[in-house]
């Protein structure tokens, strides 16, 4: 796919999961959850998973941010149900190793998540598109407090 191409499909595939969040709800009988924040961009979400067996069987959050935080958020609920625990790891591994330009997209591994491959041009904005990754690693641990990025 063309650098032109990539860059249209990111930047509507973005747009369209931050006006229409998936997702986007609280889960009452959550097993893990925590909180996160980007004081820079003022991003915030509260993440809640439900954790069966050691398998993401659904996964929801809530808050307010910017278009590249609410849109990976939003895929990243999508994309994780279903996957054990050891394989959200390594795709946290992978999409952070892309959106920080320390390795290639591999499409294979990410998916449609490697439209946040453009995210590594801005790297003001690297914090938006991880954070609700890092939110769901502390989820994940059992962290008591929240994540900042800062």
């Amino acid at each position: 796919m063309s650098t032109d191409a990539l860059r249209e499909l990111y930047q509507e595939v973005i747009l369209d999961h931050s006006k229409k969040p998936r997702n986007f709800r609280e889960i009452d009988n959550a097993s893990h959850d925590a909180k996160g924040h980007n004081p820079l961009c003022g991003d915030r979400l509260s993440l809640y998973v439900v954790v069966e067996d050691g398998v993401i069987r659904d996964m929801s959050f809530k808050g307010a941010g910017c278009a590249i935080s609410t849109a990976s958020a939003s895929m990243m609920t999508e994309v994780l149900k279903g996957k054990t625990q050891a394989e959200a790891e390594a795709l946290f591994e992978s999409f952070h190793g892309v959106v920080t330009g320390k390795t290639d997209a591999d499409e294979d591994a990410l998916g449609k998540l490697a439209v946040f491959a453009g995210v590594r041009d801005y790297p003001v904005r690297v914090k938006c598109a991880t954070l609700a990754w890092h939110t769901l690693n502390a989820a994940l641990a059992e962290k008591e407090e929240a994540v900042s990025t800062e």
